[in-house]
């Protein structure tokens, strides 16, 4: 019956990816050692972990200087996903030696949209500016010239935006007069490529959410799409999964190739029978591959 096959065929990324997901988020929030606010607004704030010991936990190393590592967290932009479902793998990367920043932002609002023009992308540039003078006050050892800023899903595009600001057209308000001081950035199934992403319709239509539509939409990809801030100058790594059905990797594919055009070097790593979900889940062996793709920016 090739009706029954394919219908059972289909079936099984979608188990698959379910299963993912739901064992990324069976994890408990961790609470963070200390907490800094970045502005007014209560989502203006930045979560920091402490780290344990060096590279890898040693003991030996405690007490020295570490690298920062900044996290944005995903879940398309929308304000339905919170920082909480990223902190066990803030506190995996703090057992592993880091200082780690998770940095909380305004989402969506009415009715689940995805994300706030410009309110989203305030925030991240008003974050990151204040990161390393927070960061010196909340966590000692944390070296900010050691910084490495990595993001899940639509964590992964701000995170490559953030690194892109020195590029971004004249008039843009977030526009920096250089490149960020970032060791580089690891992009998590970032969704690199809005105009591929709309496309493909990821995330249930977010990237229409996020910038509007035409002609808005067209208008403000020039200040929001990294695949149209490149080159950077920044040493970057996206890490996708081959079996992710949410951002599929013909998204972050899509980064690369632009990036190449543009006469730069994107690293992409991709990982058989991974999903969306393993890369920020501390019981997977794809969170594994994360840590040391940060770690080899970082240290």
């Amino acid at each position: 019956m090739p009706d029954a096959d394919a219908a059972r065929d289909a079936a099984v990324p979608q188990d698959a990816a379910a299963a993912e997901e739901a064992s990324a988020f069976a994890h408990p929030p961790v609470d963070p050692g200390r907490t800094a606010a970045y502005g007014g607004h209560p989502d203006q704030v930045i979560d920091f972990y402490l780290p344990r010991g060096g590279p890898d936990g040693d003991p030996a190393a405690e007490g020295s200087p570490v690298p920062l590592v900044a996290v944005l967290h995903g879940g398309a932009w929308r304000a339905a996903y919170d920082r909480r479902h990223i902190t066990p793998f803030a506190d995996f990367l703090a057992r592993r030696g880091f200082a780690v920043a998770v940095v909380e932002y305004r989402r969506g609002g009415a009715e689940g949209a995805a994300g706030r023009w410009p309110d989203t992308f305030d925030d991240i540039a008003a974050a990151l500016d204040a990161l390393p003078g927070l960061a010196r006050e909340a966590v000692p050892r944390a070296d900010p010239r050691r910084t490495v800023l990595t993001g899940h899903s639509a964590g992964g595009h701000l995170a490559l935006w953030a690194a892109s600001r020195h590029v971004l057209p004249a008039d843009a308000p977030w526009r920096t007069g250089g490149p960020a001081e970032l060791r580089g950035v690891v992009a998590l199934a970032p969704i690199a490529d809005l105009a591929v992403a709309d496309k493909l319709d990821v995330c249930g239509g977010s990237v229409r959410e996020l910038l509007g539509p035409d002609p808005g939409f067209g208008e403000r990809r020039a200040y929001a799409d990294p695949a149209l801030l490149l080159p950077t100058g920044i040493a970057t790594t996206l890490v996708q999964g081959r079996t992710d059905i949410d951002v599929p990797p013909a998204v972050a594919e899509a980064y690369a190739d632009a990036a190449a055009k543009a006469g730069e070097v994107v690293g992409l790593t991709l990982l058989e029978d991974v999903g969306h979900f393993p890369l920020i889940d501390p019981a997977a062996d794809a969170c594994a591959v994360v840590a040391e793709e940060i770690a080899q920016l970082a240290w």
